[in-house]
């Protein structure tokens, strides 16, 4: 067993349903099992660079009901990277670059032992290069998109699709209301998991990924027939990262000050625009967004979550630092934090849901 006495536990980057239950499962396993002292740091990598003043007591009270709840109570940050940081001199001065330090002696000041990271991409980087700098991490896997190829699936996703799927559920019946042809953009980036799954269970007659580039022509061929044989409606499921054949990604935004500044969105639009003119449908655009993040986690997103929390523990107790938590088929295992970064995975083309999918009548514009 690892001589660990205190541990701290945090959020970073977007939101996700099972933080909470994440927390929950961190704080109950540490100290119901271990006798640990649990600290959370709030607003992510910010609060440990400001240290005690966003450092909280967690004990078993302050996280017995929030299994249920959405978000994190410790609260989120997805702009904050210590090893290249923006922050104000003694001076007033704006400076920026490495603080990590202040990190890791806030930390040492507060007598915390280890450090359990719950994040996507960005902040396990960080959290990986904390552990090269000597503090005891262990990561956990946050992200409704479900492509880290480390894992199996992540925490979050269950929920997202269940939210993406009822939404699709009340479009259908506006759709079929005025004989409309709905375009549902999903979150996702460059992977198609959600859009997959939310196409298929929401029964769209269209699924666009970004692992499969589509003809828009043929995806209208496809409508045209549903309205052929009499359907008056359709829905179509684009994901955010979906691009045509030969074309290019529709970007929203770009902001400079993110670790990650591209932000994609309007792909709907796009697509509703062209199925109109090839249909003569009228067709409209919905854009689910941040909807599929927020919210009550589903049962299986608050059992994994708890899963993964309370394995958490277990690593840091046995000593496995530098490591992220990952789920191998049905049961939980780990990775080093070292191998996980940027190892991203996608939709294979003609894996087993898109072809059964395809079986069942839905296009995907190839």
């Amino acid at each position: 067993m690892s001589e660990i006495k205190k541990i701290a536990v945090m959020t970073g980057g977007g939101d996700c349903p099972g933080l909470n239950p994440v927390i929950r499962a961190v704080t109950k396993t540490a100290i119901m099992k271990y006798r640990l002292e649990v600290v959370g740091i709030k607003h992510g990598y910010r609060g440990l660079y400001l240290g005690e003043e966003e450092f909280i007591n967690l004990d078993i009270e302050a996280v017995d009901e929030i299994i249920a709840k959405g978000g994190t109570i410790l609260y989120s940050s997805n702009k904050d990277n210590l090893f290249d940081y923006t922050y104000e001199d003694e001076n007033g001065n704006t400076c920026h670059g490495d603080v990590s330090h202040v990190g890791v002696e806030n930390l040492e000041k507060n007598g915390i032992d280890a450090l359990v990271v719950i994040g996507g991409d960005g902040t396990l980087t960080s959290g990986r290069d904390f552990s090269r700098k000597g503090v005891k991490v262990i990561g956990v896997p946050k992200t409704i998109d479900n492509d880290l190829a480390a894992t199996d699936t992540t925490f979050g996703f269950d929920t997202a699709v269940s939210t993406a799927v009822e939404a699709i559920d009340r479009l259908r019946t506006t759709a079929e209301s005025h004989g409309r042809i709905i375009v549902v953009e999903a979150m996702g980036r460059y992977a198609g998991f959600l859009a997959l799954s939310m196409g298929v269970g929401g029964a769209a007659d269209a699924i666009l990924i970004p692992e499969i580039e589509y003809d828009i022509q043929k995806v209208a061929d496809k409508l045209n027939e549903n309205f052929a044989r009499g359907k008056n409606y359709a829905i179509v499921v684009v994901a955010e990262g979906a691009k045509p054949l030969g074309g290019e990604h529709v970007v929203d935004d770009v902001r400079e000050d993110s670790p990650d500044p591209i932000r994609l969105g309007g792909i709907a639009k796009v697509v509703a625009k062209q199925l109109e003119a090839l249909t003569g449908h009228e067709a409209r655009a919905t854009v689910l967004g941040h909807i599929q993040r927020g919210g009550t986690p589903t049962a299986n997103d608050r059992i994994l979550s708890t899963r993964y929390g309370s394995y958490a523990v277990e690593l840091l107790m046995q000593g496995k630092f530098g490591n992220m938590v990952t789920l191998d088929g049905r049961n939980m295992s780990y990775e080093s934090l070292e191998n996980v970064i940027g190892a991203n995975k996608a939709v294979d083309p003609n894996g087993e849901l898109v072809t059964i999918a395809e079986a069942t009548g839905v296009s995907f514009g190839r």
